[in-house]
């Protein structure tokens, strides 16, 4: 119809001039659109006339579409509290965030508006809580679920769960995603994680209960203790035996874990049966080790942003390998836990080690099994002075990296130990057949001088090595009586390799601890010498094997070799009936563990810790990268004090750089690049291959954060710091 007809029929007037017509058509049409926006109707472009739009939501609870009129302008807690009202269910919203599927970003900044998100109608948000449902695979291998907050950065998050676990020290911590076996069918794999190694924790469930988890510490609880070292806080094992305290209420304060089974976070459980060893991944090859590596997740990002689903199955492990202040009478579960990785490691071959020191290994585990199970009560008839000297022994054997604890006696400041010595040395080059060569070598600050003879010792040196930033290596052979130190040392093209043959145990303690030091830049003046001496006499010590047979228990079924030690071990004797296979293991394992059976549990497991620390792979995250000028792709390896370039096939290190001696690292984020500049070598860039280059800068960056740490430090960790070291800028 047209307009004029409309307005004519509708008003039942007709024009009586042209003028007065005008103004009537211009009043009425505008009063004409503003009721056709309020109806409803809408333009081309998906907007409506009056400059709404419809914006599309899911709310994941109800399972139920939602559309509201909103304009750019609108803040989203404004929008929130519309969908709510629309919604008119009658549940606590409060934990609800709006989570943007195709830029995966929460909406976590409720006083933005649309407009400044970038938000426009084709956009589709999820109305869900913030609390999800994880399954957590423990460095024990149990699981445990637990409800974490999917819109707080990793770093956080796992911060939470420390704090739920009574695990102090969190930042050594992260998550890390299940490695998948090649070899197996995913669903044979899936089968393998329900069947074998589920074990159902506590669930934490919504409710008061997570709120006190994951919102603020509760007076008087377990999560109002510092983060950092307190000497306030009440130890959490009994110093009589090594065990935990009880009752499970000294672990867990008021957290829902207390009202479980605590035991699979703070006692070790024996692995049930060999059958889990043989399905679980073991990796073949360093290259599968470096793949591992890949798995790590973003700290600097929240869970939904890598695409984590609720009731997923994440990996708690060590990421760091920087154990700072492990003190066993306030970590009973950090310690045990991690105990726990480093079984695991050595029996799935992620680690390697000889033989003499698998057995070791395994008599380790054969006692910390043993008193796992038996009762405090066999254990309460012990004497206060027994007490002070376990208190003495556990003091001694806290585990510190770079700074931590240091003896008492601080010697004599004003003059620096020298060591002076026959010593084996040999320098091995290509088609070379000449062995060890005989030196008088002196080793002052952090150079060895190998001279002819002892009376040339004043004159000028055969060979002189400088330490610094070399990289130590042990090959040592017990009952062969071989006491080897393999040295690599760094030049300007390279490594210098040279190995030191010692005749003693105590001459191999005394050198091979001097040249640990010295690759810090570090004399025998330091007052952890003679404590790095002693530490590895004692694992010298624990693999001696006692041929006496009144000492050696009777062979039973208590012991169950294959689940003590790594199926390569066992393959050894694959030729031998199996009934002659388990006696003889069994007996190695109950002469090894003649020199550990005094032990307490507590001592066992941090003694098991030490010798873990003491493998020469101990610590070196792997990780498959191509060096600028490199034709062919290598390995770099990262540990807590250094970076190391090295070969793929062997391992074999090719050159070392410090931390200590970096200025500063840069990533070129398009092209993948990491470039690491120092003080005085040339710079060195690489492009990671089949990891991204932000895993690689987030462990460079954390080892620098960790470095930071101090035992006066009482307040929790500077989190923005570790930002600034490790996300990066994409």
């Amino acid at each position: 119809m047209h307009w004029f007809c409309f307005i004519s029929v509708r008003f039942g007037c007709f024009a009586s001039s042209v003028p007065v017509y005008e103004d009537l058509i211009d009043s009425l049409t505008l009063y004409v659109l503003r009721r056709m926006a309020l109806d409803g109707i809408r333009m081309p472009d998906g907007c409506y006339a009056d400059g709404t739009w419809e914006l599309k939501m899911h709310v994941t609870d109800l399972n139920r579409d939602v559309s509201l009129r909103v304009t750019g302008e609108i803040h989203v807690g404004g929008v929130m509290l519309k969908l709510v009202e629309k919604l008119d269910v009658k549940k606590d919203w409060s934990d609800h965030a709006l989570w943007w599927e195709k830029k995966k970003t929460w909406l976590l900044k409720t006083h933005w508006t649309l407009d400044k998100y970038g938000i426009q109608a084709d956009a589709r948000l999820l109305f869900t809580p913030q609390h999800k449902l994880l399954r957590l695979q423990l460095p024990n291998m149990k699981h445990m679920k637990v409800k974490v907050n999917f819109s707080d950065r990793v770093f956080k998050a796992v911060s939470d769960i420390c704090k739920t676990f009574n695990i102090r020290h969190p930042e050594e911590l992260s998550l890390l995603r299940k490695p998948r076996d090649p070899k197996k069918k995913k669903k044979k794999l899936e089968e393998v994680e329900e069947d074998d190694l589920e074990l159902e924790g506590p669930l934490l469930t919504p409710g008061s209960a997570s709120e006190v988890i994951y919102i603020g510490p509760v007076k008087g609880s377990i999560y109002s203790s510092p983060g950092l070292y307190s000497k306030t806080m009440t130890p959490t094992y009994d110093s009589r035996d090594g065990s935990p305290l009880s009752p499970t209420t000294a672990w867990f304060g008021d957290s829902p874990l207390s009202e479980g089974n605590p035991s699979i976070l703070a006692v070790s459980q024996p692995i049930s049966s060999p059958d889990i060893l043989v399905k679980l991944y073991k990796p073949q090859s360093l290259l599968d080790k470096a793949k591992i590596n890949q798995g790590w997740l973003d700290s600097s990002r929240s869970l939904m942003e890598q695409d984590v689903k609720e009731n997923e199955v994440l990996l708690l492990r060590f990421k760091y390998h920087s154990f700072f202040d492990l003190n066993p009478k306030y970590d009973a579960i950090r310690v045990n836990q991690l105990y726990e990785q480093a079984k695991w490691a050595i029996l799935l071959e992620e680690i390697e080690c000889t033989e003499e020191e698998m057995m070791m290994f395994a008599a380790l585990q054969y006692h910390i099994n043993k008193l796992s199970i038996m009762s405090s009560d066999n254990h309460m008839n012990n004497s206060e002075k027994e007490v002070d000297e376990v208190d003495a022994a556990l003091s001694d054997l806290e585990i510190t990296l770079e700074g931590g604890k240091t003896s008492n006696t601080l010697g004599d400041i004003t003059s620096i130990p020298e060591l002076a010595d026959y010593v084996k040395v040999f320098k091995p080059k290509k088609l070379t057949l000449k062995g060890y060569k005989q030196y008088w070598c002196t080793f002052k600050d952090i150079t060895i001088s190998c001279y002819k003879s002892k009376e040339e010792a004043h004159g000028t040196p055969a060979h002189q090595m400088n330490l610094r930033g070399c990289e130590v290596t042990p090959d040592v052979n017990i009952s062969g009586q071989k006491f080897n130190i393999k040295l690599l040392i760094p030049v300007a093209d390279g490594m210098n390799e040279i190995w030191l043959r010692c005749d003693t145990e105590k001459q191999y303690a005394q050198w091979m601890a001097a040249c640990r030091l010295a690759s810090k830049g570090k004399t025998m003046a330091d007052s952890s010498y003679n404590l790095e001496v002693q530490n590895i006499l004692s694992f010298l010590k624990m693999q001696h094997m006692n041929p006496d047979p009144q000492f050696i228990e009777a062979i039973s079924t208590d012991i169950n070799p294959e689940c003590l030690v790594s199926p390569r071990y066992l393959k050894k004797y694959r030729n031998k009936q199996p009934g002659y296979i388990r006696d003889l293991i069994s007996a190695r394992i109950l002469e090894a563990h003649q020199n550990v059976a005094q032990m307490s549990l507590i001592e066992a497991k941090m003694r098991f810790i030490q010798a873990w620390q003491s493998l020469p792979e101990f610590g070196i995250t792997h990780f498959l990268a191509k060096f600028q000028g490199g034709k062919r792709e290598e390995l770099i390896g990262i540990t807590y004090n250094r970076l190391i370039r090295m070969d793929a096939g062997t391992g074999d290190a090719i050159k070392t750089w410090r931390f200590s001696n970096m200025k500063q690292w840069n990533v070129n984020w398009e092209i993948k690049m990491v470039t690491v500049e120092f003080a005085d070598e040339p710079s060195l860039s690489f492009i990671c291959a089949e990891v991204d280059c932000k895993v690689v800068h987030e462990f460079i960056g954390g080892y620098i954060f960790l470095s930071t740490r101090a035992k006066d430090q009482n307040e929790s960790l500077d989190e923005e710091m570790f930002y600034k070291l490790t996300s990066g800028w994409v």
